[in-house]
């Protein structure tokens, strides 16, 4: 890249070429001269945008937790339509499984991030918190219209269903069945829940 040349959008340049890294290699061998390498930019362009690379690294953080929380988010809001497994399975897999994987392996490499990520984003929000909180959000709405048992655990569900996208996703996330995996397990989840909401005495 010639000198003076502006580089459109190079947080989103480095953020993928980080995952993209974490995905292919893991996190533990990561440095700045590997990821602007990756990203085909010149070293000091990480540096020119973000303090250190601890600071970088928790800014992809956020980044991608942006992502999965707009995914998820609009999820409460689809109670009483469709079905419930395939609302959550439509919400939950949005988000592209290599971004789910990198995050992942992130996470579990690097939690002394979070920290420096729920400072911007709020606690309990960091990658796929948001998503357990979006689907309890969900299964409450739905326990309300009756197409939820009364007495259902929403927490104790939407922690098992972000349990099964992280242990697939961490697991074998660019495995191409990934995604039916997980539509499986969440179909297992809720198999006793019916489709429509039952009608009201």
């Amino acid at each position: 890249m010639p000198r003076g040349v502006a580089i459109p959008e190079i947080r989103q340049q480095l953020f993928a070429a980080v995952e993209r890294l974490i995905v292919r290699d893991g996190p533990s061998r990561l440095t700045g001269r590997a990821v602007t390498r990756e990203a085909g930019v010149a070293t000091g362009l990480l540096y020119a945008h973000f303090a250190n690379f601890d600071d970088f690294l928790a800014g992809y953080w956020i980044d991608r937790s942006f992502v999965v929380s707009g995914e998820v988010a609009g999820l409460p809001e689809r109670a009483g339509s469709g079905t419930v497994a395939g609302n959550l399975n439509q919400a939950i897999l949005a988000t592209p499984m290599e971004t789910l994987l990198a995050l992942a392996r992130l996470m579990a490499f690097r939690p002394d991030l979070v920290t420096q990520v729920e400072t911007v984003l709020g606690g309990g929000t960091a990658g796929l918190q948001a998503v357990e909180r979006a689907v309890a959000g969900y299964l409450a709405a739905e326990r309300q219209l009756g197409r939820v048992a009364v007495g259902a655990d929403v927490e104790a569900l939407a922690l098992a269903v972000v349990g099964v996208l992280h242990h697939v996703a961490l697991m074998g996330g660019t495995d191409p069945a990934a995604p039916l995996r997980i539509q499986r397990a969440v179909a297992a989840l809720t198999g006793d829940l019916p489709a429509i909401a039952a009608p009201k005495a």
